[in-house]
């Protein structure tokens, strides 16, 4: 069982930062890939980033270039620095785990958090 928090949401000013990060609990957070999707407002749930246990990285187009995401396995941590941010990036993001397929399916992975909030004002 892992569960999953994340933190590091708020308000951000275009082109501005901010970090998010996903606490995980559980023995076997760093055998898990683990991914960050969002859902904007009136649309449906999206991949943003993933990391496989190895550390492969994935991003999505619409973020690549901008978004990096990394993991800690020793403090069961993984974060999403958002750089350059557009107000297009405005939506909750989710923190997920997983022994995943496809990372960029939702439906691969089997834990989820609760979502942190990330607005970008223009």
């Amino acid at each position: 069982q892992v569960q999953l928090v994340e933190s590091g949401g708020g308000l951000a000013q275009a082109g501005g930062s901010l970090r998010l990060s996903c606490a995980a609990s559980g023995r076997t957070f760093s055998t898990h890939d683990m991914g960050w999707f969002r859902r904007a407002p009136g649309k449906e749930r999206e991949f943003v980033a993933a990391i496989r246990w190895s550390g492969a990285t994935y991003c999505a187009d619409s973020v690549k270039g901008r978004f990096t995401i990394a993991r800690d396995n020793a403090k069961n941590m993984a974060f999403l620095q958002m750089n350059s941010l557009k107000s297009e990036d405005t939506a909750v993001y989710y923190c997920a785990a997983g022994l995943v397929v496809s990372l960029t399916r939702a439906d691969n992975y089997h834990y989820w958090g609760q979502g942190t909030q990330v607005a970008v004002s223009s």
